[in-house]
Order: structure tokens, then sequence, then C-alpha cells
């Protein structure tokens, strides 16, 4: 595998105003026409951020319940057509997000945790148009300057031990633990090691 950094997870910012511009289906498809291949490499099909991920339209700023779906039962089509490298799973111990960055771009990412758990992954694929623009990109017609998915967490995920890497090959991976319930542990006590509570 190749080598990778850690990336820091902050918790959100609080921006009330950060994604309130909802994309539509057709301000994308107008867009992605006009936008070029950097665009198209962006939001393009099979990409994380592209609205057409899961089949239909979805505005990738809507916290999407991920880890609800089966990721190859979701992705299927493209996945034969070789067209995604997105992947997402969970084990007993955690959840597991695999998504490859656009042209492996740099990215923040955020978890608002608290009652609605989501995690954020966005970034910057191109400055902003206009000299001594200061305006925050998030709070305007974001896909013309960045890119953004959030997802919703799984009622079990412990936001507080997430860890998120990009690796040299442009490869983001996101890991969140889950908690692990008393009664769990307590069988897993019980049991004794090598035994299972249900020999």
């Amino acid at each position: 595998m190749p080598p990778k950094r850690a990336l820091e997870i902050r918790p959100g910012d609080h921006n009330t105003r950060k994604w309130h511009v909802a994309l539509t289906e057709d301000a994308f498809l107008s867009f992605l026409t006009h936008g070029g291949d950097a665009a198209k490499a962006v939001f393009g099909e099979g990409s994380l951020f592209s609205p057409f991920l899961f089949g239909k339209f979805f505005d990738p700023a809507d916290a999407f319940p991920l880890w609800d779906f089966d990721s190859d039962a979701l992705l299927s089509g493209l996945r034969k057509a070789k067209k995604t490298s997105v992947d997402w799973a969970e084990t007993d111990s955690e959840y597991v997000l695999r998504a490859e960055l656009p042209g492996g771009k740099k990215c923040d990412v955020e978890i608002n945790g608290d009652k609605t758990k989501v995690i954020e992954i966005s970034g910057q694929w191109r400055s902003q148009q206009g000299s001594g623009s200061i305006r925050d990109w998030r709070t305007g017609r974001w896909w013309e300057n960045g890119f953004v998915r959030r997802l919703e967490l799984p009622e079990d995920a412990n936001w507080k031990k997430a860890e998120a890497y990009l690796y040299d090959d442009g490869f983001l991976e996101i890991r969140i633990a889950r908690n692990i319930s008393a009664e769990c542990s307590t069988h897993q006590r019980n049991a004794g090691p090598g035994e299972s509570d249900t020999d």
C-alpha cells in the first residue's frame, strides 16, 4: 500500500451559512456542461462528490445515510463499468470509507457531532474568481469552487475516535470506531478466551 499521511479531523465550525445554497439537478447539469475537464474530474461519474453517485440526483451537501446501504448493491452498475473507486464497509469494530480524491486534491474532514452525527469531506478544486474576494466559498454556489460530501454517521459510530488518511496515490480513507455496547463486552468477558457464549 502506498505511503499515507494522517489528516486532522476537526469538529464542525457551525457556520450556519455553509452549504445553504442548494445544488439542483438543472444547475449541476448546466455547470458540468460548461465547467470543463476540471469540473468533470471532480464531479464526474463515480466520484464520491458526484450528485449522481447513488443512482439518482442527490445534493452532496445534504447528509446521506451511507452506511444504511451496501456498497456492492448501491454501486453495482458503476463497479461493473469500472467507473468508481468509492467503497465503504463496516466491521464489528469500525466503519470505513475509501475513495479517490479528485486529482489527489487536499481536503478537509470535519465531524459535526452531538445530536446529529455528520461527517463532512470538503475541499477547493478551484480558487475563487474575482480579486479581493474574501467570502467563504462554502456560503454561495459552492460547487463552482469546491466539493463536499456530507454523510450521516450510524447511531453506534464513535465520532470522537475517527481517523482520516490521505494516501500518496490520491485515496482518502476514513475510519470511525464503533461504540461497543456494554452487553457485548459482558458476553465476551463471560465467555473466556477462545470460547463463545453460544457454545
